[in-house]
């Protein structure tokens, strides 16, 4: 019998987690975090000071990466196999995305921008200005696409066009296809929103008095974006969904509850423009606005509406069986929202106190109040 060569056998590695080291990014972790507040290091590949933000509702298949660009400055040119959806917290410039046969396409983005990067499309950004940083963040599937290749030279060098997800040249200029499909899957189809601020919503009352939402197709790919708009001095009804929806708060103020069904207490953050925190796994979250000002944000996760990857997404997003899509179906129905009749008495009393401080006048009454 030959003598066999005895070697170490690698077992339970994560791919992306090696990545990241190899990679030299700073991390930032926490339950939440101000993406302003985010300490970024140089990142070679990208040219740029950089970032890599792994929140403890991440899940195992989204991340998100934060590019901190000096001023005048371009990121260098990259590509890449995995989905990619960006939002500008700060600053004003362009990106150029660049595609196999040669055609380009530019578009300029300034604060509360939104975009997405088609697939495997060679692309950079570039600071417009001389003075002053821009600041992006950008939600992906780069956990998903390492652990599956866990090959670099494939993720960022493959020589493939995903040529039908490009979009008509209208879609990176602001315009796209608006589908009205329901309350709460209405979508706007696009690859370029210049400001999420004011972008037109639809009202979707199941969620709560005066809110409103519209999901986003960008690039023809599986990742999940919509957003939501809460009333002014107002709540929305608890729900639960699963985990690495990426909640990035855009205009308002206030703060949300987080909680398992058999947990006492509340776990709460507070938010501002630019405060992200993914809930957990199944973990009920609950929105309160404490302003006069509605409050928007926005959510990016794994399984869109066109392209649910998994049966779960397609129960939460779309409905099963003849009935409303579980995320804003009764969890008395077999859903996973949790109806204002049913909600703990102590949130609306927590609530109102928290309104009391700020000086401003609710809008809701107590839906326990006899």
């Amino acid at each position: 019998m030959d003598t066999l060569e005895k070697k170490t056998l690698r077992y339970g590695i994560d791919a992306y987690q090696e990545w990241v080291e190899r990679e030299g990014l700073r991390i930032a972790e926490g339950i939440s975090l101000n993406i302003f507040k985010v300490e970024t290091a140089d990142w070679p590949r990208y040219g740029v000071k950089g970032a890599v933000c792994h929140f403890a509702g991440r899940g195992d298949f989204t991340n998100m990466f934060v590019l901190d660009i000096p001023a005048g400055k371009a990121t260098a040119p990259v590509q890449h196999v995995y989905e990619a959806i960006y939002f500008v917290l700060d600053g004003r410039g362009s990106t150029q995305v660049e595609f196999a046969d040669g055609r380009k396409h530019s578009f300029e983005w300034g604060p509360r921008s939104f975009f997405a990067i088609p697939l495997n499309a060679k692309y950079r950004h570039f600071n417009a200005s001389g003075t002053s940083r821009a600041l992006l963040c950008t939600t992906t599937l780069a956990p998903l696409m390492m652990k599956i290749f866990h090959n670099d030279e494939f993720i960022f060098n493959a020589p493939f066009e995903f040529a039908d997800r490009v979009g008509r040249p209208g879609y990176y200029t602001g315009e796209g296809d608006l589908h009205m499909i329901r309350p709460g899957n209405n979508t706007w189809e696009t690859n370029f929103v210049p400001d999420l601020g004011t972008i037109e919503l639809t009202p979707w009352e199941d969620r709560g008095p005066g809110s409103s939402n519209i999901i986003f197709a960008l690039a023809e790919g599986i990742m999940h974006a919509h957003i939501s708009e809460i009333a002014p001095a107002t709540y929305k009804k608890a729900h639960r969904h699963t985990g690495g929806t990426h909640v990035l708060t855009l205009t308002g103020g206030g703060y949300s509850l987080l909680w398992y069904p058999d947990e006492r207490e509340f776990t709460r953050v507070d938010w501002e423009y630019g405060t992200v925190f993914p809930p957990l796994e199944g973990q009920f979250h609950q929105h309160f606005v404490t302003s006069n000002e509605a409050s928007r944000y926005v959510a990016m996760a794994l399984g869109g509406m066109r392209y649910p990857l998994t049966e779960e997404h397609r129960r939460i997003g779309l409905g099963a069986q003849g009935k409303k899509m579980a995320v804003s179906l009764s969890v008395k129905e077999g859903g996973d929202q949790i109806e204002y009749e049913d909600q703990d008495p102590r949130i609306h009393a927590i609530w109102l106190d928290e309104m009391r401080k700020h000086g401003i006048t609710p809008r809701m009454k107590d839906p326990l109040a006899k």
